[in-house]
Order: structure tokens, then C-alpha cells, then sequence
């Protein structure tokens, strides 16, 4: 995302920041425009947007519309203000970090869960990226102008990240991940037992039409409203209730493992936002809720870590294997799951 300058006759000083960039789907069907930003921006509403077309902030093609505009196939929407977006205001903060690995080129960092990757709506500070312009200088930016990130994980995913410290590294990972040649394991906590021992999970991935803060698995006619995704799954262990599984990413869309096994029955432990923070598998006795809940306690997220990254070195070619130990709020949550599994004579549904 860059700064860009548009004049106008009256006011050749007038700077305007792109805060949102859209091109519309070949097959998108007319849709009033504050309609399609509310499905697209998070956090957004339908009366600020309808503010900001009223004072002329959104452009179609480069004009400005009025919200009752409706889109049409191919159309280039921006959303442009006088002030910069927050996440240009990157203010470097003294933030620990976990360095598993460091060289001239790059970084592998082991993130905490509840640390934000990068700046965005309502995190403007914390995040790894104001830590990152604290104890580095000069990270190239990737394609979104944020330093160093080659990809990211979620908030409260914990795990592997890696951070190119050079244009070249940058360059040179972020095609790795591109090409799918980088290797990521991710390990999980699932509701239910996983009848297989290990499958392939096949579906497009995009947007939630009706709750924009999830995405979704798109199949049949629909499915060119999401983009492939792959996930390949193996049981590690059987736990009653819930299955400890390994996940390899073929392809890394957002929310991809969290929305795949959602797909296929098995939403991920206490991931609230795609619905495991309830009960989803189980008795209906009092102990076991209050059980469960202990377990929501000691693991107060979805149970989801980037457990190892393998990629080449992007000056050497020699490939370069990490692995991390699961964090202690899963690991207590396992051996809690592990008591109640042994001493329970539970009939698996």
C-alpha cells in the first residue's frame, strides 16, 4: 500500500492515503458499494462508510461514489483519507522477543500466543512489528509495506514466524512461500474424534457471506468465491472428546486449518471465533462442563500452534529446519484431556 497523491483543480496540495484497495470480481453481480466494503472491511459499518462516500472519500475508478453506487465487475474501489492509516504510524516499542534464529538475511521467531502479527484495526501498538522497528533497522517491506513479514499467523495462534531481514530475503522467501516449497507443521486440539488416521482436506477458502469475521470453505457452483486450499492431517493422539492432530500446510489462506476443520466436523478447542468455545462433543453432566471449562481456562484459545518452518536459505540454498515445543497452556491442556480419557469409560460419538 503506498501514499498517493490525487489533485484536484482546487487544491494541489490536498494528500490523500489509500486506506482500503479493491478490484472487484469478474462475476461479482451489482451490489450496492457500501454493501460490498461492509463484507470486505472488518470493523467497518454501513453508516461510516456511507460518511465516507458522503464526503467524497471513496473512488470508483478513480471518481468518487455515493453509496448507492453499485459495483460491476473489474471495478478498482479505493477508500482514501487525509490522515495515513494507523498501521504506517508504526512506532518502534521494546517488546521481548523469542529468537530461535538469527543470521545477516533473517530471523525465525517463536510468537506467543495473544501477540498481533501486525498493526490493523484496533491494534495500533504491541504488535510484532513495532517490536520488530525497535530492535531492527531498515527491514525491507513486503508487498503491504509491512517490515520484514514474509506471512503471518494469527493472534492467538502461537509459533514459527520468519522475518526477512534484506530486500533479497524478502524477495526470495516470499516466493518460497509462494511456490509452496516452504514447509509448515502445525499442531492442534480438535472437538471430536477423527475417525481417520490421516486425510487431505480440499476446499476453497473465502469470506463468510454472512459473518465477515469468518471465512468459510466454498464448494460446488460457488467455489471460485474462495481461493484452493489444502490441508493435509495426521492424528497424533486420540484424547475421548477431542484429537490432538498434525497439520501440514499446502497452502496458507487465512484461518485456512480453523476453517478446514470446521469443514469437516471438527472445529478446533475453544477457537471462539468458528465456534469451539462451546461444547461441541461429549456428556451432558455437570462434572464434564465444569471439566471442560477448566480446560477453556488453562488454554484460553483456539488450541493452534505453528509447530515447525522449514525453507531454504535465501543466500546459502541450504535448507534451514525449525522446531518449537508446544506451549504450556496446550501442553496443560493435553494432560488434562489425557486423566479424563484414562479414567473415563467414555463411548466415543
Amino acid at each position: 500500500m503506498t501514499d498517493t497523491t490525487i489533485t484536484s483543480d482546487d487544491n494541489y496540495d490536498d494528500e490523500l492515503f489509500e486506506h482500503h484497495a479493491f478490484t472487484v470480481d469478474k462475476g461479482q453481480a451489482p451490489l450496492r458499494i457500501d454493501k460490498y466494503l461492509m463484507n470486505r472491511i472488518e470493523n467497518a459499518t454501513r453508516n461510516k462508510i456511507q460518511a465516507a462516500a458522503k464526503d467524497g472519500s471513496i473512488y470508483v475508478n478513480d471518481t468518487p461514489v455515493k453509496s448507492n453506487y453499485k459495483v460491476k465487475p473489474l471495478d478498482k474501489i479505493r477508500v482514501l483519507f487525509e490522515h495515513p492509516p494507523y498501521e504506517y504510524l508504526l512506532t518502534p516499542e521494546n517488546i521481548p522477543l523469542d529468537i530461535v534464529y538469527e543470521d545477516d538475511e533473517l530471523l525465525v521467531i517463536n510468537k506467543a500466543a495473544g501477540m498481533v502479527v501486525h498493526p490493523g484495526h484496533g491494534n495500533y501498538s504491541g504488535t510484532l512489528i513495532n517490536a520488530l522497528v525497535y530492535h531492527f533497522e531498515n527491514l525491507p517491506n513486503n508487498s503491504s509495506e509491512r517490515p520484514g513479514l514474509v506471512h503471518r499467523i494469527d493472534k492467538d495462534t502461537s509459533g514459527l514466524l520468519v522475518i526477512a531481514k534484506t530486500e533479497k530475503a524478502m524477495t526470495n522467501l516470499s516466493k518460497q512461500f509462494f511456490n509452496k516449497t516452504s514447509q509448515r507443521e502445525y499442531v492442534a486440539i480438535v472437538w471430536g474424534n477423527i475417525e481417520e488416521d490421516e486425510g487431505t482436506i480440499e476446499g476453497n477458502i473465502g469470506r463468510h457471506p454472512k459473518n465477515r469475521l469468518q471465512n468459510t470453505v466454498f464448494f460446488d457452483d460457488d467455489e471460485d468465491k474462495g481461493k484452493p486450499a489444502v490441508t493435509h492431517y495426521k492424528v497424533i493422539e486420540r484424547l475421548g472428546y477431542v484429537t490432538l492432530v498434525s497439520c501440514i500446510l499446502e497452502t496458507g489462506r487465512t484461518h485456512q486449518i480453523r476453517v478446514h476443520m470446521k469443514h469437516i466436523g471438527h472445529t478446533l478447542f475453544n477457537d471462539e471465533r468458528y465456534g469451539g468455545e462451546r461444547i461441541l462433543k461429549g456428556t451432558t453432566f455437570t462434572k464434564y462442563k465444569q471439566f471442560v471449562d477448566n480446560c477453556f481456562k488453562v488454554l484460553p484459545r483456539q488450541a493452534l500452534h505453528a509447530k515447525t518452518l522449514g525453507f531454504k536459505h535465501p543466500k546459502t540454498g541450504e535448507f534451514l529446519s525449525f522446531n518449537s515445543e508446544l506451549p504450556e497452556d496446550m501442553q496443560q491442556c493435553i494432560e488434562k484431556w489425557r486423566n479424563y480419557a484414562k479414567h473415563q469409560d467414555m463411548e466415543l460419538e
